[in-house]
């Protein structure tokens, strides 16, 4: 693995079987001398855009967190629909795995798993591919204003105007679900899967006029029904989620503070107790 020097980021490539190569962009927290928290983030886009390279407020958040963030730019629909996007988070969460040493600073680095919007559905994918195939250890999930509904039918999404017809989100789903099938399988929409018993625990970020508000504390109310520790979090608004998340302008938004808090707590919270699972996984 290519090193990074000074804070600037490196871009690298990892292949997935059945995929191909598919590239990752590592990023610094610019700390020293410790082990730090690592994130797979995954960009949002509804499914169909979006990059990795570009910057992110929620990476620069992680980042001013304390973390060491990995972007992955996962495979887009309608190109390559689902399972593609989950089954390449998957490996760059292994590729993490083996790497943890390294940027972690440490094999006892606790591991996360982040995203916004779309990046959001796929990172719950993720975590849920990561206790069914029992690796990696994952010490938490991240889920900004995620997308988990596949109906759009929430009242946060009409109050915003934002219904199945002449919708982003609508036509996002409709072009990563390659049939209607594919919306009974819970990588596809996580939040309707059967089990949500022994995942990481999860913070779940939405905000007063975040159009994905219904879908993200419907999905906590979920996770705690089935015994995950989840916290809500939920910002005041104007937020202009989610469509703010791909802004880079929007780094000095007045709700980047409080996120930047929400996350350090929740990456340090218990923190003894995750690495030592992490450990002894790795026993």
């Amino acid at each position: 693995m290519n090193t990074v020097a000074n804070g600037a980021p490196t871009d690298l490539q990892i292949e997935v079987p059945q995929i191909g190569a598919v590239a990752l962009r590592v990023h610094e927290s610019g700390t020293a001398g410790r082990a730090d928290p690592i994130a797979l983030h995954l960009h949002g886009g509804a499914f169909t855009c979006g990059c990795a390279t570009l910057p992110s407020p929620l990476v620069a958040s992680l980042l001013a967190a304390g973390a060491r963030v990995v972007s992955l730019q996962y495979p887009l629909a309608p190109a390559q629909p689902f399972p593609a996007a989950p089954e390449a988070a998957y490996a760059a969460l292994a590729w993490i795995d083996r790497e943890r040493a390294r940027l972690g600073r440490s094999r006892r680095a606790p591991l996360f798993v982040a995203g916004e919007e779309a990046g959001g559905t796929i990172a719950a994918a993720a975590a849920l591919m990561a206790r069914d195939r029992g690796e990696p250890a994952l010490a938490g999930s991240i889920l900004l204003a995620p997308m988990l509904d596949p109906c759009v039918g929430t009242a946060s999404l009409r109050h915003r105007k934002a219904g199945a017809f002449g919708c982003k989100w609508a036509d996002g789903w409709a072009q990563y679900l390659r049939n209607p099938c594919d919306a009974d399988h819970p990588y596809a929409v996580p939040a309707l899967a059967r089990r949500q018993q022994d995942l990481p625990r999860t913070l779940l970020v939405s905000a007063d006029d975040d159009p994905m508000r219904d879908e993200t504390q419907a999905y906590a109310t979920r996770l705690r029904a089935a015994g995950v520790d989840a916290t809500m979090l939920r910002l005041p608004g104007p937020t202009g989620w989610p469509c703010s998340l791909a802004d880079c302008a929007r780094h000095a938004a007045h709700w980047r503070a409080p996120l930047v808090d929400g996350l350090r707590q929740f990456m340090t919270r218990g923190q003894g107790r995750d690495r030592a699972a992490t450990h002894a996984a790795a026993s």
